[in-house]
């Protein structure tokens, strides 16, 4: 996300820091350049004039020009006013002091509101609440059906009635079983158009009122950039809403919405969602977005994404083995089934600072993981655990079981080898100069 604009505001602030000294000519050239760079990106017009407008007004004073280093000083101005563009903090969802908290989703159709009301309620569910799930779009059999199945792949409660076409009637149903069941959070999908029209609004506003939800949380398609502020603002100046959450994040390079949204409607972007997996949704913090957009990586998300896919008991019995020479290629089909459930290697690589351009050259395909996967799941217990008995013979085999060839099969067992390697290192009994394997 954000990827052409990154690259872009990299070549001018390259350019400003390559100066001695800067003239508030030079400041307002280099604001031209991200104008523009801003306008390409999808971001509202009235949205960059104003941030510009902010940008030139701290950019241009004397405690800037005169500085021994203005161009840092620039970007650090840009970098705040991005900061406090995109909302300036973290906005959670507020929860009721007497639950159930009830959370109203609201959209368009097509914008991922389903999915994204299972990706929100695991969410709860990983912080110790007991969120219940309703099936409210009754428009669409199908979102009934796709809830529940989602519902069962989290173990979370789903509450459905097909014998109505009355939403409020179900939403007021599934309070009392909230209630009786003991959930502390309901999260209602509700039914969304291709379009607005007046019956969905109607409908929309009856079951908000009959509801009345702590918060009303509007989800939104990023890759249809302006088309997404627009429909966020007519949805808020009818129904009115508190936050919202864009999904498809991982294919919007541009990042209009997220950088146009709150200035328009006036409401905070809360989550974003960064991938089709069911735990690819992520609080939205400004000053990391802002980091990330200016190419100075995303540190702390990096750290929370991996505490949450390495167990620390897990990483310590994984560290043992690494250093007792005891690593499988059941504990390597294991540790990079995590690292995919962290998001593409693109993303990850770039959180970290300076490495923005390093992945923006890797393209890593998901059917290399699907490839290695299916060698090990190919090979025999002994074979997993013992690597120096896989002979010819045996990796023709596991070939033709994996739908490989002997040259992938080859690449991998190398690949584990240079690991070990790796690990001896580790533990100070091997040569230095050791590079990471690259998978496939």
């Amino acid at each position: 996300m954000f990827e052409s604009l990154s690259e872009k505001l990299d070549v001018i602030f390259k350019k400003l820091k390559g100066r001695g000294l800067l003239k508030e000519e030079d400041v307002d050239a280099a604001l031209k350049e991200v104008r523009l760079a801003l306008l390409e990106a999808d971001v509202n017009f009235r949205v960059v004039k104003d941030f510009l407008a902010l940008v030139r007004e701290r950019a241009v004073g004397n405690d800037v020009l005169e500085s021994l280093s203005p161009g840092q000083q620039v970007i650090k101005i840009v970098h705040e006013e991005l900061t406090a563009l995109l909302g300036g903090v973290n906005e959670r969802i507020h929860l009721v002091p007497n639950p159930p908290t009830i959370i109203m989703m609201v959209g368009l159709q097509g914008s991922g509101k389903t999915t994204t009301s299972a990706k929100l309620a695991r969410i709860f569910k990983k912080e110790g609440r007991r969120p219940m799930l309703v099936a409210a779009d009754l428009k669409r059999p199908a979102a009934i059906d796709q809830l529940i199945t989602l519902g069962k792949q989290l173990d979370i409660p789903v509450f459905s009635a097909r014998d109505t076409q009355d939403p409020l009637r179900v939403c007021s149903s599934a309070l009392k079983q909230a209630k009786l069941d003991a959930r502390d959070i309901m999260i209602v999908d509700t039914a969304g158009r291709l379009h607005i029209d007046e019956e969905l609004m109607g409908e929309l506003k009856v079951v908000k009122d009959g509801i009345k939800p702590k918060e009303v949380l509007f989800v939104a398609d990023a890759m249809t950039g302006q088309d997404a502020v627009n429909m966020a603002k007519s949805f808020n100046d009818r129904i009115g809403f508190d936050g919202v959450i864009l999904t498809k994040m991982d294919g919007d390079a541009r990042g209009g919405a997220a950088l146009s949204i709150r200035h328009v409607t006036g409401k905070p972007v809360k989550f974003v969602g960064v991938g089709e997996k069911i735990e690819m949704l992520e609080p939205f913090h400004p000053d990391r977005v802002a980091r990330r957009i200016l190419g100075m990586g995303d540190v702390l998300t990096l750290i929370e994404q991996a505490q949450g896919a390495f167990d620390h008991k897990e990483a310590e019995k994984l560290q043992e083995k690494m250093l007792g020479e005891k690593f499988t290629f059941d504990d390597l089909k294991e540790q990079l089934r995590k690292v995919r459930s962290m998001g593409s290697i693109e993303n990850i690589l770039g959180m970290i600072p300076g490495m923005g351009k390093a992945a923006k050259g890797l393209k890593v395909d998901d059917r290399d993981f699907i490839k290695v996967d299916a060698i090990i799941n190919s090979m025999t217990k002994k074979e997993r655990t013992d690597h120096t008995i896989i002979n010819g013979s045996r990796r023709k085999r596991i070939a033709v079981g994996s739908g490989t060839t002997v040259a992938d099969v080859n690449r991998l067992v190398k690949q584990y080898l240079e690991m070990q390697k790796m690990m001896k290192m580790m533990s100070g009994g091997g040569k230095k100069g050791f590079r990471m394997p690259k998978f496939m």
